[in-house]
């Protein structure tokens, strides 16, 4: 099995993967990982058959949702089969010591996660985004004025000081992460009509389950969103999670990221989603998968 991570070693998506293995592959010595220079690439590497899966963030609990996970969740066809949280710890690493700071380097989520201690801390230094948090650390062994915020683990893989720990700006940091492969031909993830009904079915078990779709409404009016959330309300299905990203088309446009709890082989999943679809212009079904 190839897994396709955001690298290079070292990253959160490493250690997410990790945490994956450990719990549904805890056996298995035939895998292997893929370090991908960012999303994008993480995705192609599953939609042209380089990786088998992928394991992304898609939200952070103070930064929010992961945009460009979103939109390519949108553009591929993929399906998600898992997710991972994984506790975020940034730590401030370096070759030299805190007086000697001078620029600052890590990916814009974990940027974005420290912004008041970076304030408080280092107000004048130079801040640089890269392409990760483990590639901010081994961009940071070159010299000694430059530190990057990444995990503890990344320090003693590039041979970095840690010169302080848990400076995010919240204590209670957790990325959620899933685990998607390329969607299947003979799969039916987007229906454009109410007459389809091929849909992947997970096998049931005991274990809460969650479902994530995308829907665009194309005909704007009002209380179009109402009618269609009804069909969860009416149906008592929780939703965990709702957003909306720009649909790129025109300013004002949007589509809608659903989560919500049960398994799409459950009958009142089905019945709920069968619903939906008249009342939307596009569905897409992304998977049923063990919630964590």
């Amino acid at each position: 099995m190839i897994i396709g991570v955001l690298g290079p070693r070292g990253s959160y998506s490493d250690k997410a993967t990790q945490l994956w293995l450990t719990r549904e592959h805890p056996f298995s010595k035939d895998v292997s990982l893929k370090y991908c220079g960012d999303f994008i690439d993480t995705f192609d590497s599953v939609v042209n058959n380089e990786a088998d899966i992928g394991i992304v963030p898609v939200e952070n609990s103070i930064e929010g949702s992961v945009g460009v996970t979103l939109d390519l969740l949108l553009e591929h066809d993929i399906q998600i089969i898992g997710e991972v949280v994984v506790p975020i710890e940034h730590c401030l690493l370096s070759k030299g010591e805190i007086e000697d700071i001078r620029v600052i380097l890590s990916h814009p989520q974990a940027l974005g996660q420290c912004r008041q201690f970076i304030k408080s801390h280092f107000p004048h230094a130079e801040i640089r985004t890269t392409g990760s948090t483990s590639h901010a650390a081994k961009l940071a062994t070159e010299f000694e004025e430059m530190a990057a915020i990444a995990s503890r683990e990344s320090a003693g893989m590039y041979g970095l000081n840690v010169l302080l720990c848990d400076i995010q700006d919240c204590n209670n940091n957790h990325t959620r992460f899933i685990v998607f492969r390329k969607k299947q031909e003979i799969d039916d993830i987007i229906w454009k009509n109410r007459d389809k009904n091929t849909i992947e079915q997970n096998d049931k078990t005991s274990l809460p389950h969650r479902t994530s779709i995308i829907v665009y409404l194309d005909r704007d009016r009002p209380g179009a969103l109402y009618d269609l959330l009804g069909e969860f309300a009416t149906r008592k299905i929780n939703l965990t999670r709702i957003e909306s990203r720009p649909s790129k088309r025109i300013l004002g446009d949007y589509v809608f990221y659903i989560d919500f709890a049960g398994n799409i082989s459950d009958t009142i999943i089905k019945d709920a989603l069968n619903n939906v679809l008249p009342k939307a212009g596009m569905m897409k079904v992304l998977g049923s998968y063990v919630m964590m």
